[in-house]
């Protein structure tokens, strides 16, 4: 297969600068509601503060990759005398945690970078900037990225199984 160029969306997190103010929690739930910006709720946002709120530490961790199965990670970090566990960095939505799902249906969230838009919402109201957005060019030879809906799917069939989703979806594909 022959490189091609992609362009790929970076953001960068400067945590020493993030205040809290969780303004981009608030943005991302509000984009990603249907219809857009009818809502705000926090928890289906795709970028979460992890906050230790009695030392003042903030830290914005974007949702990542699905993933079916717990990862066997237990190491722990000790960072300025906090201790935190690889849980605490993880971007993955995972059978252990309910960070990076959907409150509703349970199904996971990923970070999309906001496409349609020139840059992330959540960068566009970081008023600290913590967030810094970059747009570059890469030389790439893989195939399509996994789409939100085929995560999703994935996520369904790992836990109702494929018939049972196919029967679901034949019933109400009848239905409407």
């Amino acid at each position: 297969m022959a490189n091609t160029k992609k362009k790929v969306r970076v953001i960068t997190i400067d945590a020493d600068k993030c205040n809290g103010c969780r303004s981009c929690e608030i943005m991302c739930s509000s984009y990603h509601s249907v219809p857009r910006y009818s809502s705000i709720n926090p928890a289906r946002s795709r970028i979460q503060v992890i906050t230790d709120r009695l030392n003042n530490q903030w830290l914005p961790v974007f949702a990542g990759e699905y993933t079916a199965a717990e990862c066997t990670g237990r190491n722990k970090y000790v960072i300025d005398g906090k201790v935190y566990g690889e849980c605490d960095f993880c971007r993955a939505a995972c059978p252990s945690r309910g960070l990076f799902k959907e409150p509703d249906s349970g199904l996971p969230l990923k970070c999309d970078m906001c496409l349609e838009e020139e840059k992330p919402v959540c960068v566009q109201w970081c008023l600290s900037d913590v967030l810094i957005f970059e747009e570059r060019e890469v030389d790439s030879d893989d195939g399509p990225a996994t789409s939100e809906m085929e995560t999703g799917l994935k996520s369904l069939i790992d836990e109702h199984g494929l018939q049972r989703v196919i029967d679901t979806f034949a019933r109400l594909s009848k239905k409407g």
